[in-house]
């Protein structure tokens, strides 16, 4: 292994926690600058990078355990060598610990800290001659904390999930954030068959797998970079939870409709329901800036659509040209994002309860101009990447409350093994853990009233 992957990982690690980059941004970053690493190196770099901001609340609980001095009080450098070094020895067991702690004492002289040298190399040794016995919070004194360290989740998260699914469903979705979740395509075969498609994969070396729910879903995995596929290449795949797949299947356009997606980047939904209208109708997939509807007319391009317009507009501008226009509206919202955890895991650091309330704020600005756009009669579909009531059962009561809609049941278009009381009720809430998915919500709504006008915002006060 080059002696400088561990000085590249602590590079990372800095720039996440001393500049606040997203994880994933910061390493793709730096894999973009050294190319020339072979697959294992970057798949070190990653590993490392990855599982120490996943694990951080476990990892600094356990230095803190066998440091004289707290972790929030150390050196951003000498922190970050630490922290990297302990999941080395704590969740990589083709590392040995010996070069795990020689390289971080040699990381610390490097970095100009030579008085620091022992401290660092103590604090890792007791950590390992300490291993099988770390005094973890106990289970049934401190449940919130024992949870929370157990599987680094902030406190006050573990206790609001606690409150909200109980300890069983709890346990399932905080297991759930640590296991990491495949890479779902869909599949795109209006005009190609399936087994084309597969058969495309598979001699690539592309382990390919049914997804739960939907037949044109699938798992892939063994693949070293996704657009270097020929299915990818040629638009037959398209990179999508099953969550997010199933916001087509409830909005069920017909050929001829028209569609209005406020917040659509990367265009996901609304690509997928242009395809389910079979080229017929029009999409509008909107979004606030020219960037992300660049990467929704890249897609659009890729799959060959015809039947998608991305437009750049900002969801939280009433356009009154679309007052009561459209068949049906997709409110795919910005939102605290606790459903897809184990596929980015700083979420759980930067969301806090006063965030969750000015997203909610947020969402409401834009649903009260998403609610003009839909025809009476029309479909409006309400969903998130999140799980809790605050964004999402309080939203469509909120909804149903204050304008002329009332919740349609899902039941007719979903799969029936996803058919629950509240599939009736025309929302489905899908929990990591206990889903087969992400956490993601979805909600189906009916413009009902033709006569009677919107409230003003003054009535609704």
């Amino acid at each position: 292994m080059p002696e400088n992957l561990r000085e590249i990982v602590l590079g990372i690690l800095t720039e996440i926690g001393e500049n606040g980059t997203y994880s994933h941004t910061a390493i793709r970053a730096a894999l973009d600058r050294y190319q020339y690493f072979s697959k294992r190196d970057r798949a070190f770099i990653t590993k490392v990078c990855e599982g120490t901001v996943e694990r951080m609340i476990e990892i600094d609980y356990i230095i803190d355990c066998y440091s004289t001095v707290p972790v929030e009080k150390m050196k951003p450098v000498i922190r970050e060598i630490l922290r990297s070094a302990v999941y080395q020895i704590r969740f990589m067991g083709g590392i040995p610990d010996s070069a795990a702690v020689n390289e971080a004492v040699r990381l610390t002289q490097k970095h100009g800290f030579y008085n620091l040298k022992g401290f660092v190399n103590g604090v890792l040794r007791s950590i390992i001659r300490n291993e099988d016995s770390i005094p973890y919070p106990d289970s049934k004194k401190e449940p919130v904390r024992y949870l929370s360290v157990k599987y680094s989740m902030p406190e006050w998260l573990v206790s609001s999930w606690l409150d909200e699914f109980g300890p069983f469903v709890t346990g399932k979705m905080l297991e759930s954030c640590l296991i990491e979740r495949p890479t779902t395509v869909r599949l795109k075969t209006d005009n190609i068959t399936k087994k084309v498609i597969l058969d495309s994969m598979r001699e690539q070396n592309v382990t390919v797998k049914r997804a739960p729910y939907l037949p044109y879903a699938y798992n892939i995995s063994d693949y070293n970079y996704l657009p270097g596929l020929k299915a990818f290449q040629n638009g037959w795949i398209f990179p999508q939870d099953v969550s997010s797949m199933l916001v087509a299947e409830a909005a069920a356009p017909k050929r001829g409709d028209y569609v209005i997606d406020v917040c659509a980047a990367p265009g996901g939904k609304s690509l997928h329901i242009a395809d389910k209208m079979g080229g017929y109708g029009m999409v509008e997939a909107r979004d606030l800036s020219e960037e992300k509807v660049k990467l929704i007319a890249d897609n659009v391009k890729r799959a060959d659509l015809i039947n998608v317009k991305p437009v750049v507009m900002d969801a939280l501008t009433l356009d009154m040209d679309s007052v009561e226009k459209a068949d049906i509206v997709i409110c795919d919202l910005p939102c605290s994002g606790l459903g897809v955890i184990s596929r980015k895991s700083d979420i759980k650091y930067r969301v806090s309860p006063e965030k969750i309330n000015s997203l909610v704020d947020l969402q409401r600005q834009i649903l009260k101009n998403a609610v003009r756009y839909v025809k009476p009669g029309g479909t409006l579909i309400y969903s998130t990447c999140t799980v809790g009531h605050r964004e999402n059962q309080d939203n469509v009561a909120w909804i149903t409350e204050h304008y002329p809609f009332v919740t349609d049941s899902l039941n007719p278009y979903l799969p029936r093994e996803l058919w629950r009381l509240t599939t009736e009720q025309g929302y489905l809430q899908l929990l990591q853990g206990v889903h087969d998915s992400d956490g993601f919500f979805i909600a189906r709504l009916k413009r009902k009233d033709f006569d009677k006008p919107f409230p003003s915002e003054e009535e609704k006060s």
